[in-house]
């Protein structure tokens, strides 16, 4: 298989494991903190690499500390980081993720230096030499172009736009996916209700439920996977990790619900990890999935 060319963001997570997620005028105990690199363009290519994919990664950083370590990290898992831009006059964005017993999540930040990648940073001949391009939530105008240039290149697509879909329009970027990733709230935000997804001129549109499973709708029908039973420890990531395990069963396999099941296995892997970027590898979801069907 060809590379895979992931365009997104790229900050620096802090997470602080807390008590219970506070309510307005409450108050929660920290019982744990530490910190890593994360972003959704930076999880998917990590998790991706560790998968087995060629990948490289464009977004952007600040020239500071934690731009230095969050590369440091993503090369570590063997991401190509050549297209992410160094920007001297922004800091590396600071995401700071409370996460509960439960393995709820909630996040605050700053944009930093995520936004600094432009049309014009797009780097037209290494989408032509990628096998497949997959966008995360990044300036819409940005993400329009990769997606413009994996069309012209005949390259497909992915998209996966993320909690920012409720504030941007992403029209021409979805004009071009061949993969898109939603949340039933997302789905819903695109004018969808109930079972129906979002259609895709050919393609699929893959509906992500959390610790109930996914659905594929696409040309050929709707395709169900109800997930895995684990006790989830921190979810953050975990979205990111089923669209990694997704689109590289995808690339290789023709089996939908195959796919659906290794990208479940991913996602349940995740959400019981610490980090947003877990260790997968492709041994270690196959000993999960051995795990989870039982004894022969």
């Amino acid at each position: 298989m060809g590379r895979v060319l992931v365009a997104g963001h790229v900050n620096w997570d802090v997470t602080l494991r807390v008590d219970r997620l506070p309510e307005p005028d409450g108050e929660a105990s920290i019982r744990d903190e530490y910190a890593s690199c994360g972003g959704s363009g930076a999880n998917v290519a990590a998790s991706l690499s560790r998968l087995g994919e060629d990948v490289a990664l464009y977004g952007s950083v600040g020239d500071d500390e934690y731009g230095d370590r969050a590369a440091s990290s993503l090369e570590s898992a063997g991401v190509d980081c050549t297209g992410v831009l160094t920007v001297s006059d922004a800091e590396t964005a600071r995401k700071y993720l409370l996460v509960d017993d439960d393995g709820a999540v909630s996040i605050v930040g700053d944009d930093g230096a995520n936004e600094a990648l432009s049309p014009a940073d797009v780097d037209r001949r290494a989408v032509r030499r990628a096998d497949h391009v997959h966008l995360t939530s990044q300036r819409p105008e940005t993400a329009a172009a990769f997606a413009s240039a994996a069309a012209v290149s005949d390259t497909s697509v992915s998209f996966d736009p993320g909690r920012r879909l409720a504030h941007r329009s992403y029209d021409e970027t979805i004009s071009h996916a061949d993969v898109l990733f939603l949340t039933g709230r997302e789905a819903e935000l695109l004018g969808q209700r109930g079972d129906q997804a979002v259609a895709l001129d050919g393609g699929i549109t893959v509906l992500t439920d959390g610790g109930d499973g996914a659905a594929v709708y696409g040309p050929d029908g709707t395709v169900r996977h109800e997930g895995f039973d684990v006790t989830p420890v921190d979810t953050a990531g975990a979205g990111d990790a089923f669209a990694a395990g997704f689109l590289s069963k995808w690339r290789r396999d023709a089996d939908v619900s195959e796919t659906l099941r290794f990208a479940n296995a991913c996602g349940a892997i995740a959400a019981t990890t610490t980090g947003s970027q877990p260790a997968l590898s492709a041994r270690r979801v196959e000993r999960f999935l051995a795990a989870a069907d039982g004894p022969m």
